[in-house]
């Protein structure tokens, strides 16, 4: 069963790879979307298996890889709990992110080549979660980076879309680097790269040294940190986030399936894998949480001024990202993969649902030009609506509550149970982060289905009436038409709807007479139905074997290093922690509504007084810009000096040019001799001949 779970998406991946256009749209759809049905079919039975306590974990071998001295790799597909928690994610989200597919890619000429590529993403997801080594971890992990390089850029034909391909896929070499370095230390300490032995053997190392760099340091500090560096590529944490926000250039599809649930969580789930490894070493899990605790800050700070609805859950997705990482920190390993699993569901719900908004605004991804969308999309109103009260963490407790209720609460709680300098800072800036979480949330909630409808703006929504109304009149006049409201630069720097010109919340807005948002396609809204059942009850289902402290030992058997401690320590916060979280997402919820409701002029009042703080947000901490000195420049410029002084100028010009150069000088010169004229024969056999008497003569 785990080899078809897993090798069906790659079939599939090579079937509609290889087939093509040849196939057709409809066979490659088909095919791909059935096979990954199958593969999440097969995966839930597994899971159910280890919540229920009937299955135990097993390897299931499937070749020998690399045999090379002492090191020996086989090719072995791991399942026990923690895979069966990320098989079922993988795969759910995989499946309905294919069917989403054929509604929102419909008209896309390159249809076969896409779900090829999700395929193969799938595939490569599925060998990163079941590696039974760090080899074949390797192999996946690269692999999802492949991926999401093509998936990123596939609309190749864009410049943004390449350069966030590249983007993405040079910032992940630098976290890959230190991945790679860290498996070649742990193969160096250990003699192995079996994960089962590596984690038996890692306490013995605990207080060891090793040297690095000219210096002595700690084995498993050094070996974990390594690791993590990894774990920051592919997980977009802070100082080496600057792909995620870009790689939205893709189409929204690869967006809930990449950013949502299964690339950026690789990261999660190998800090999770190797936990009895980062619990060797205090100082890597300190290192861990304050890194999540300050991506968890950066993000949704950030989060707060953007405009376009895609990079708003971009950003909401990193800032979760860290909750997950600092309660890995923390020894919450539990509490983290449980955010893990809920996140699936309500940010590809969230992700989903943002495509579903710009199909229904022509590719309009602004949010300053939508407005007073419930009433013509109210299907996908309901479904952003289950999307954002799960992830603010709106909830009754012990009687009802949303995904993110139990998930983002518990991290919290775990936080501030742990009891140690780091994860008494992880605590306040958690709740800092969902104060934030919660406004931004709101905000696009407000802007995108609230207030005025602001959509004579939009460029994208003037072709489109301009296009339909050619279409019914047959000419391609029509060139009389109501001019493009203009943005105000208060409002376009406080990130609000254009306010100049703007109709009544019932009036149909200028210059877009005839158009009428619709709801998505069916093929889009099943996806978001299964999509908000999640948001809805994952966490109210599947808190107490995740986090509980009796019920965790029996689900997680060892998977990882589970601290019922903690989690019963978890539980016993008092009163004013656990409503903390609670207190600030009313909060966050009624200063949106101020701002975006009741008083409009606020976001342009703020930023007038507060500009500085709004640019700072606004250039994201000026990280690109820091990197673009630092990296970009300098690199540009050695490349440059590299291409002109030594490419060209050195090795063309006294190699293969030089050389050219040399054969044409002397074939001209070849060339005089040759006149065809006697006289000139008979001289050059005289010279040959003084030349060889002189040369005897003076022997």
């Amino acid at each position: 069963m785990i080899k078809l779970i897993v090798f069906l998406p790659l079939l599939a991946a090579i079937i509609g790879g290889l087939g093509n256009r040849m196939l057709g749209n409809v066979v490659v759809k088909t095919l791909t979307t059935g096979l990954l049905l199958v593969s999440c079919a097969l995966a839930w039975p597994i899971f159910l298996g280890f919540l229920s306590g009937s299955t135990v974990a097993y390897v299931d071998p499937v070749l020998t890889f690399i045999r090379s001295g002492d090191m020996s790799v086989d090719w072995a597909l791991r399942v026990d709990t923690l895979t069966a928690v990320m098989l079922v994610v993988v795969t759910s989200v995989s499946a309905l992110v294919h069917i989403y597919s054929w509604g929102y890619m419909a008209e896309d000429p390159d249809q076969p080549r896409f779900f090829s590529y999700l395929s193969l993403f799938t595939f490569a997801m599925l060998m990163l979660v079941t590696s039974d080594n760090l080899v074949q971890m390797f192999f996946g992990w690269e692999g999802v980076g492949l991926a999401s390089y093509l998936l990123i850029g596939f609309w190749y034909h864009k410049p943004s879309a390449n350069a966030a391909a590249i983007k993405a896929f040079v910032v992940n070499r630098v976290g890959d680097f230190g991945f790679s370095l860290g498996i070649f230390g742990t193969f160096l300490v250990f003699g192995t790269i079996s994960i089962p032995a590596i984690l038996a053997a890692a306490p013995g190392m605990a207080g060891s040294t090793i040297g690095f760099l000219g210096g002595r340091v700690d084995t498993m500090t050094l070996l974990c940190l390594l690791l993590f560096v990894g774990a920051m590529g592919k997980s977009a944490q802070l100082g080496l986030h600057t792909w995620l926000p870009d790689a939205m250039e893709g189409p929204t599809p690869v967006s809930a399936l990449i950013h949502a649930a299964t690339m950026v969580t690789a990261g999660v789930f190998m800090v999770c894998r190797l936990s009895p490894m980062f619990e060797t070493s205090q100082t890597a899990l300190n290192v861990v949480t304050y890194v999540g605790a300050a991506t968890a800050l950066f993000a949704a700070t950030v989060g707060t001024v953007q405009t376009d609805i895609k990079r708003v859950i971009a950003y909401s997705t990193c800032s979760q990202l860290g909750y997950m990482f600092f309660a890995a920190g923390v020894g919450a390993y539990g509490a983290a993969m449980f955010h893990l699993f809920t996140h699936a569901f309500f940010k590809a719900l969230l992700f989903l649902g943002a495509g579903s908004v710009i199909h229904a605004m022509h590719h309009e991804q602004d949010m300053r030009f939508y407005g007073a969308l419930r009433k013509h999309i109210p299907l996908t109103f309901a479904a952003m609506m289950a999307g954002t009260l799960a992830i603010t963490g709106v909830g009754i407790a012990d009687v009802f509550g949303f995904a993110g209720f139990y998930s983002k609460d518990a991290i919290i709680e775990a936080a501030y149970a742990a009891g140690t300098t780091a994860g008494g800072v992880a605590f306040f800036v958690a709740v800092l982060a969902a104060l934030l979480t919660s406004f931004y949330s709101w905000r696009l909630i407000f802007l995108t289905f609230f207030g005025e409808a602001r959509w004579a703006g939009s460029e994208h929504i003037q072709h489109a009436v301009h296009d339909a109304h050619d279409h019914d009149h047959g000419t391609a006049a029509h060139d009389a038409h109501t001019p493009h409201a203009e943005l105000d630069p208060s409002d376009e720097d406080s990130g609000h709807a254009p306010s100049a010109h703007a109709p009544g919340a019932d009036e149909e807005p200028r210059g877009t007479a005839g158009y009428h948002p619709h709801e998505s396609p069916i093929p889009m809204m099943i996806p978001l139905a299964v999509l908000s059942l999640g948001a809805i009850f994952a966490g109210m289902l599947f808190h107490a074997p995740f986090i509980d402290a009796e019920h965790g030992i029996a689900f997680w058997k060892g998977s990882i290093a589970f601290d019922s401690h903690l989690m019963h320590a978890m539980h016993g916060v008092p009163a004013w922690v656990k409503l903390s979280a609670t207190v600030v997402m009313i909060t966050g919820f009624l200063v949106a509504l101020w701002a975006y409701i009741l008083d409009t002029t606020v976001p342009s009042r703020f930023t007038g007084v507060f500009g500085g703080v709004y640019a700072f947000l606004l250039h994201k901490w000026y990280f690109d810009e820091l990197y673009t000195i630092l990296f970009v420049r300098p690199a540009f410029a050695i490349g440059r000096l590299l291409w002109k002084k030594g490419d060209q100028g050195t090795i063309d010009r006294f190699g293969p040019n030089g050389i050219a150069h040399l054969v044409v000088g002397g074939g001209a010169a070849a060339r005089r001799l040759q006149s065809g004229y006697l006289y000139t024969y008979a001289l050059v056999m005289l010279l040959g001949l003084a030349a060889a008497a002189t040369w005897a003569m003076t022997r």
